[in-house]
């Protein structure tokens, strides 16, 4: 689920290593990348372009053409990071094992930890790869729809958990989008992702299973359907072993759904 970033300097030129940079560059300037690095472009290579929502998860055809365009090959073993340390990258990591890929990871601490243990970087440029032979198998069980959320607040079936910070769950501080109220979903509980980390790092597993209660199935929602892997992926290295599910519209469609708009 995670590689340190020890690990990846020394596994730095495996032949089957495909290292993806998934930052997004509205959060921060991309100048500097770990060396082999290739762009992962989260915001339009692969995410649902006729989608009113931001960041939908794209189809199992395009997800497919992306990751080969990549270069990336059914065998590859992938190392995903971010310049913010723990950001999309946790989410670029559930987008590929809902597409059926195994050996997919998330370097913890990202960009800033391999720059802070001083390894080796470039400047950001262009890479250029062979077509891969990527398969992409589509689970729709990683994803749930906004008729799920609404049947679970009567049935409960579910734990429903909000990744985003206290003041937008509880109304009191505004939504990045500006057009959106903010506030939470009936029944949902609030857990910051930043509260899985500990200086853009995770946390360790007994730290993490704290936040979990391992009795129910779990949808994980947030903003846009980013952080919430972030809490997501936390749970699995936690070994929190149950079913779970990314509401992907997150609280963007349910604020718009529901008229909770400016």
């Amino acid at each position: 689920m995670i590689k340190s970033v020890e690990w990846l300097n020394d596994n730095l030129n495996s032949d089957r290593l495909i290292l993806l940079d998934s930052s997004l560059p509205s959060k921060k300037t991309r100048e500097l990348q770990i060396p082999k690095t290739r762009f992962f472009d989260i915001k339009n290579d692969f995410s649902d372009e006729g989608s009113p929502f931001p960041n939908t998860m794209p189809s199992e055809k395009k997800f497919q053409e992306g990751a080969r365009s990549l270069g990336i090959n059914s065998d590859s073993l992938i190392v995903i990071y971010d310049n913010l340390g723990i950001y999309t990258s946790a989410r670029v990591w559930y987008m590929f094992r809902s597409m059926g890929h195994e050996e997919v990871y998330v370097l913890d601490g990202g960009l800033p930890e391999w720059i802070l243990k001083g390894y080796t970087t470039e400047v950001v440029k262009k890479s250029r790869s062979a077509t891969g032979n990527f398969v992409a198998h589509f689970d729709d069980k990683a994803f749930c729809n906004i008729d799920l959320i609404r049947e679970n607040i009567v049935s409960e079936r579910y734990e429903l958990i909000d990744a985003r910070s206290a003041g937008r769950f509880q109304g009191t501080a505004p939504e990045p989008r500006v057009e959106l109220e903010s506030g939470n979903i009936k029944g949902s509980v609030n857990l910051p992702y930043t509260e899985v980390l500990s200086n853009g790092k995770f946390k360790s597993p007994r730290e993490l299973a704290s936040f979990f209660s391992k009795k129910k199935a779990i949808i994980f929602s947030c903003g846009s359907g980013i952080t919430a892997c972030i809490i997501l992926l936390a749970s699995e290295i936690a070994s929190v072993n149950t079913e779970k599910c990314i509401f992907d519209g997150s609280w963007t469609e349910w604020a718009i759904s529901n008229g909770l708009t400016k």
